[in-house]
């Protein structure tokens, strides 16, 4: 009886053999898609910060040049004010040319020498002093009209050099955020680059998530069998189990009687009965000590 369950629990473990073999195989396959897909997600992190790092550099590059702008700017502003008042100045100076004496600054300068010598060392009359005065202050008010000038052109100097200098420093700041411009255009080259090469890993990752899903897929149809002949053999094993105690229980009481048969048979005949055969007939109730 229990021999045919021995058969199919053999088949059935037979069949089980293979199918393991092709889950193990299939679970090493989709460890491997894992694990390669594993292995792109870390680089992927790895590049993300790279571009997160290469962003915030590019970011402080774009602050500095917007920076330099404004104050390039302000400084044109400036430059532009003091054109303005150049051109305003050269204005001026050239009325002043055009109103000047035909006499040399030296000459008039000269001139208002020798008069005060003059009249500080000759004896003169109270309406020659008036007379030589007099000549003094207009040449003296000659001399303004060169004075203002060269006040005027040292102004006009003055901010022809600011000009200048303003210009230069527009210049430096303009060579300064031309040079951040550049290295913020090649930071933000090598950002898209890294996303770039991120979304093609991702690509990657996506196939090799894919192709795990797909193993894990074929390993379903085995699974299940492997889970059904397991269950059977689970299943035989116990109906087996329970028949082989029902034989044991069966035979155990066959024995049991023909020990007892033969513990009375040697009771009648007046012979020394062995524990096993007295504990028997004891449990029994026939033999009373």
């Amino acid at each position: 009886m229990s021999e045919p369950l021995k058969q199919k629990i053999a088949e059935l473990n037979q069949e089980l053999d293979p199918l393991e073999k092709e889950l193990d195989r299939l679970y090493s396959e989709a460890k491997e898609w894992a694990e390669k897909r594993n292995a792109i997600h870390r680089q992927i992190k790895k590049l993300c910060q790279e571009a997160a790092d290469l962003k915030q550099r590019r970011d402080a590059l774009n602050e500095q040049v917007q920076e330099l702008k404004s104050h390039r700017e302000k400084t044109r502003v400036k430059r532009k004010q003091k054109h303005v008042q150049i051109m305003r100045l050269g204005e001026k100076i050239r009325e002043f040319v055009r109103k000047k004496p035909s006499q040399s600054m030296e000459n008039i300068q000269r001139e208002i020498e020798k008069l005060e010598w003059k009249i500080q060392t000759s004896s003169l009359s109270l309406e020659e002093e008036k007379l030589l005065v007099d000549q003094v202050r207009v040449l003296e008010n000659k001399l303004v009209v060169y004075k203002k000038m060269q006040k005027l052109r040292e102004k006009l100097t003055e901010l022809q050099t600011g000009e200048k200098t303003l210009e230069t420093e527009a210049n430096i700041c303009h060579e300064k955020l031309s040079k951040l411009a550049r290295q913020s255009q090649k930071l933000h080259e090598e950002m898209l680059d890294t996303r770039n090469e991120t979304c093609t890993l991702q690509t990657d990752a996506d196939d090799m998530h894919q192709k795990f899903l797909e193993t894990k897929q074929k390993a379903q149809h085995p699974h299940q069998k492997y889970i059904e002949f397991s269950c059977q053999i689970k299943s035989l094993k116990q109906e087996l189990h329970q028949i082989e105690e029902k034989m044991e229980a069966k035979r155990q009481l066959e024995l049991r009687k023909e020990l007892e048969e033969r513990a009375l048979e040697k009771l009648k005949r007046g012979e020394k009965l062995t524990w096993q055969e007295f504990k028997v007939l004891t449990d029994k109730g026939i033999y009373d000590s």
